[in-house]
């Protein structure tokens, strides 16, 4: 797909992010992870392509996808492309990656990187991941590890000074093999205003 083809139904499509930062990543010497059998980025498995998210994501499954990590909602295409548009135009800020599955045309994981800019360390940027996700039919292939693996190389290519991200404790060591740990005297708290 081309950084601007036609959707089926006739809207232009288009990625979140150009595409080519992915290709630039230098994954070979920077991965952290071990991966066997051996994947990558170009080569995630048979029929699977890494990307950024597209538009025409709405109609291969992202966000039912989403929906086997926490409570989505009815979601329309018209909401999806609107958000899709607010995150696109807040340029270097928002890189969600997805593995398609060439064969179903269907997306069967993600994660997200968000780019937060400070004022801090003379106005550094730090990396947030998000939203790490592989579908049910697809765990136990080294997927997570790829998604996350290939969103921690992102964050530094951005030129982030730090990256984070929030877990359930269940899940703390395979972060951890990714060089994430709890920083002492540090704490994760949060205030929900909806379900």
């Amino acid at each position: 797909m081309t950084t601007n083809d036609k959707q089926a139904n006739g809207v232009e499509d288009e990625p979140l992010f150009d595409p080519s930062i992915l290709r630039e990543l230098d994954f070979e010497h920077k991965s952290r992870a071990t991966y066997n059998p051996n994947i990558s980025p170009q080569n995630p498995g048979e029929m699977l392509k890494l990307r950024p998210l597209y538009k025409s994501d709405y109609d291969k499954g992202y966000m039912n996808l989403l929906s086997q990590l926490t409570k989505v909602g009815n979601v329309s295409r018209e909401e999806f492309e609107a958000r899709f548009n607010d995150l696109k135009g807040c340029g270097d800020t928002y890189y969600i990656v997805v593995i398609e599955d060439m064969s179903l045309n269907q997306v069967i994981g993600t994660g997200s990187l968000v780019k937060e800019r400070k004022f801090l360390r003379q106005c550094a940027s730090r990396g947030r991941i998000e939203d790490i996700v592989v579908n049910n039919a697809y765990r136990g292939k080294q997927l997570g590890k790829l998604l996350l693996d290939v969103l921690t190389i992102l964050c530094q290519k951005i030129d982030c000074y730090k990256l984070s991200l929030e877990c359930l404790d269940g899940m703390v060591k395979f972060y951890k093999q990714f060089g994430f740990d709890k920083e002492d005297g540090q704490n994760y708290m949060v205030q929900r205003f909806h379900d």
